[in-house]
């Protein structure tokens, strides 16, 4: 049997070819994880209106159909449509959408099922944008009319994808709400103004080559290959948080030396606004990691850092920023990371004049037998790790729901919400003395740095808006999934794939 496969390299040749003869070309893309009869249908009509028929077949890391998924990889999903008469070829496509395929191709007609009859309904709208390619190489959209099949429905119905915790979870928010109405809740997000407080800190990446021990002395040695700067810390957060809201405030620390300073303000997203303190004899917090290039294993950390306090000028310079961008935001997000930018006096007035706080408390390498939670009380929300809340309570074995109750009780913390990593999150209501749990969303763990601000980011808007309970729970846990799914902070959160991921889960 010819192979039917064709590189994207070779598209553009082969092409040439067919149409020298007359050929009609027709495409049709997707990511095609399940085949069944409504795509067996779609494939056989569009062949009736062309003379070759291609279709693409979305890269496994571009599949936005929620946890678990794909089901099938690339290579799996290519060579069972390989094997249906009415495909002449089938190729990969490295990209989100279909542009750069129609881009090569320059087909005749391009095929979408009826799922895809009202435009409007498709929230990427990378629809549209493919009509518009098709057209602009004198091509046309055409909308089959097969009957409709779900592959998401089928899945979700015949693969154990998810547990049965989160199973439980997704039926309660179908009982609710409807994928719509959730749209809705969260384009309300919008109006939302919150002010992020907490240090920049500069995630240095050096993907490495392990050469092995050196000859003269007990030290591994690495190769450095090549090395990646991320925005993390609280700048993290604000990329987050504009994900979801028009606009967002910014009170953070940077180093008295200007190196990152054209880097921080070019990753920073348009909408927000800041001010920064040039702690004085500092640099801005770098935090080197190098990792095996291969599996992104991490060997070993290096941090630059002046962890001593602000001084008293810089204090009181901090709380009088604070005071005025209080005043046009609604709630305040707090990330103590504690290398000396919170001090007691700022503190105090974060959570004396906030109308909402959320707080992250980090413990970590350069704090820790420092840094404490009891600094913070009578805060609305709070987002901790399981390992921070046992540091706390010095309690290695106790229940975790007894723990985060004593917690919340002595801390006065009216949400609090403890990360598990692949045990997921557990929430807790103190004043409805209720408990939400879940499952983690992620099948696959890239990084773990970041995820807690990913979380901490969505929850804190979310809650503050009171949004359903079970419905903060499952969105933040997508969030938290993304996250994990990437190299430290280089990518922020995104609601769009956060609703298309919902999208798949709730058929």
């Amino acid at each position: 049997m010819i192979s039917k496969n064709l590189t994207f390299q070779n598209l553009s040749s082969k092409m040439v070819s067919l149409k020298s003869i007359k050929k009609k070309i027709g495409l049709c893309h997707g990511v095609f994880d399940l085949l069944h009869l409504g795509h067996i249908r779609h494939f056989n009509e569009a062949k009736k209106k062309c003379d070759i028929l291609i279709v693409s077949v979305t890269d496994d890391k571009f599949v936005s159909k929620g946890p678990g998924r794909p089901v099938f990889n690339h290579f799996q999903r290519m060579e069972v449509l390989s094997n249906l008469n009415a495909i002449d070829y089938v190729t990969l496509s490295n990209n989100a959408s279909a542009t750069d395929i129609i881009d090569k191709i320059k087909p005749h007609f391009y095929f979408k099922g009826p799922d895809y009859k009202i435009l409007g309904k498709d929230i990427t709208k990378k629809i549209s944008i493919e009509k518009k390619q098709v057209e602009k190489f004198g091509g046309k959209l055409i909308i089959t009319k097969s009957k409709k099949y779900s592959s998401s429905e089928l899945i979700n119905s015949s693969f154990n994808i998810l547990s049965e915790n989160q199973k439980q979870l997704i039926r309660i928010i179908k009982l609710k709400f409807n994928f719509e109405k959730i749209k809705e809740i969260i384009n309300e997000l919008m109006i939302l103004r919150p002010l992020v407080v907490g240090e920049i800190i500069i995630d240095h990446y050096f993907f490495c080559e392990t050469i092995g021990k050196s000859g003269k002395e007990p030290m591994l040695v690495l190769k450095d290959n090549f090395n990646e700067i991320y925005l993390g810390g609280a700048g993290a957060i604000c990329r987050h948080v504009s994900e979801f809201c028009k606009k967002n405030n910014f009170l953070s620390m940077i180093g008295d030396h200007k190196n990152y300073l054209n880097f921080i303000k070019k990753s920073l997203p348009k909408n927000t606004s800041y001010f920064f303190l040039k702690k004085k004899g500092s640099p801005t917090i770098i935090k080197k990691r190098f990792l095996d290039e291969i599996n992104k294993t991490k060997v070993l950390g290096v941090y630059s850092l002046n962890d001593s306090p602000v001084s008293n000028l810089q204090e009181n310079q901090l709380i009088k920023n604070f005071k005025k961008l209080r005043n046009y935001s609604d709630l305040t997000i707090l990330s103590d990371y504690g290398h000396g930018m919170i001090t007691d006096k700022l503190r105090k007035q974060l959570i004396k004049e906030s109308k909402f706080i959320s707080v992250n408390v980090q413990v970590n390498a350069g704090n820790i037998g420092y840094h404490t939670l009891r600094n913070y009380t009578n805060i609305d929300f709070m987002v901790i790790n399981e390992l921070e809340l046992r540091h706390e309570m010095r309690s290695k074995d106790e229940k975790i729901q007894i723990l985060m109750k004593q917690l919340s009780k002595k801390q006065k913390i009216n949400y609090l919400v403890i990360t598990r990593g692949s045990s997921g999150a557990v929430l807790y209501d103190k004043r409805k003395n209720k408990f939400f749990v879940t499952d983690a969303f992620s099948k696959t763990v890239v990084d773990k740095v970041g995820a807690g601000d990913a979380m901490l980011s969505l929850m804190s808007i979310c809650l503050f808006k009171k949004i359903d309970m079970d419905l903060i729970l499952l969105l933040s846990s997508l969030v938290a999934a993304q996250s994990v799914n990437t190299i430290g902070n280089k990518v922020p959160i995104s609601k769009l794939k956060m609703l298309k991921d919902l999208e798949h889960m709730l058929c």
